[in-house]
């Protein structure tokens, strides 16, 4: 029967052809590497490679060996990954959303890296809409969500930063502010401002979707938007200009929007935010491969 360190020395060697390489990816020792290749060619009866001072190459009964094993390895170990996702509780479905296309973006390469490492687990993505704020966490209809901060309702977990984007103006094209190479807060003053309200909190409409600017002037109330459609309606429109991310400019094109850039403006952030009392190992397997992604 062969053992799981002959196999994996005889599998190592054979993709990279070079004792110490081998050794140094298993953590053993390079007589080690070699003491094992004797006892399977031994085993077999027949030499598995051709070894010189400078190369070691496959025989015809290594390769064939390599390629009658390389599935068999691969079927090994996904079964051991398989019983610790399990041991560890991560397992189930997980419900993920996101309020911005960039953020899908995120979710859906963080969950094809996820899926590959945990095949028995399940990911569902969905959008939420521009006035959803946390409600979907909240009403237990998703596990996670990536949203732009701030988040800071009580039995919310609100993870770290993992973006910021410029903030940048939603324009009219024939309005004055659109010839603009950017803007100051302080131009908002007597521009009717689309807004959004629904379940979004006082403060985080606050934040982004301030009532007076820095000096003090009042930013008047335009038309409230239910979805991001909608805010662009309304602004190529002509209604009232709307704040923004610098990537919506590239996910969001519009005739008759222009995407202006507010240099005195604190960054978008976006990070993740999830039920306290729901957290478990697959929520945070998750939030760690989402916060890989780059």
């Amino acid at each position: 029967m062969l053992e799981r360190h002959e196999l994996e020395a005889f599998l190592t060697l054979a993709e990279e052809l070079h004792f110490g390489r081998t050794a140094e990816r298993l953590g053993v020792s390079t007589g080690r590497i070699s003491q094992t290749v004797k006892k399977l060619e031994r085993r077999v009866g027949t030499p598995l490679f051709e070894r010189t001072s400078r190369s070691v190459r496959l025989t015809p009964v290594g390769r064939r060996l390599q390629n009658d094993l390389r599935p068999a390895h691969r079927q090994i170990l996904a079964a051991l990954e398989r019983a610790t996702a399990a041991g560890r509780g991560v397992h189930g479905t997980l419900r993920a959303g996101f309020a911005a296309p960039w953020s899908a973006e995120r979710l859906t390469a963080a969950a094809d890296a996820f899926l590959a490492r945990h095949p028995g687990c399940e990911i569902s993505i969905r959008e939420v809409p521009l006035d959803g704020g946390l409600r979907p966490l909240q009403e237990a209809e998703l596990d996670l969500l990536l949203t732009a901060f701030p988040a800071r309702e009580p039995g919310l977990t609100t993870g770290p930063v993992l973006a910021a984007e410029p903030r940048v103006l939603l324009v009219p094209s024939a309005h004055p502010l659109a010839r603009r190479e950017s803007l100051a807060l302080d131009d908002l003053a007597g521009v009717p401002m689309v807004t959004t309200e629904g379940a979004n909190p006082r403060y985080w409409l606050d934040a982004h979707y301030p009532a007076r600017t820095p000096s003090g002037a009042i930013i008047p109330r335009g038309p409230v938007a239910a979805s991001w459609q909608e805010v662009l309606s309304h602004v190529s429109a002509g209604r009232g200009v709307s704040p923004g991310a610098a990537r919506g400019a590239r996910y969001h094109p519009r005739p008759g929007v222009t995407y202006v850039p507010l240099r005195d403006a604190p960054p978008v952030e976006y990070g993740l935010v999830w039920p306290t009392a729901a957290e478990n190992a697959l929520i945070r397997a998750f939030a760690e491969a989402v916060a890989a992604q780059h």
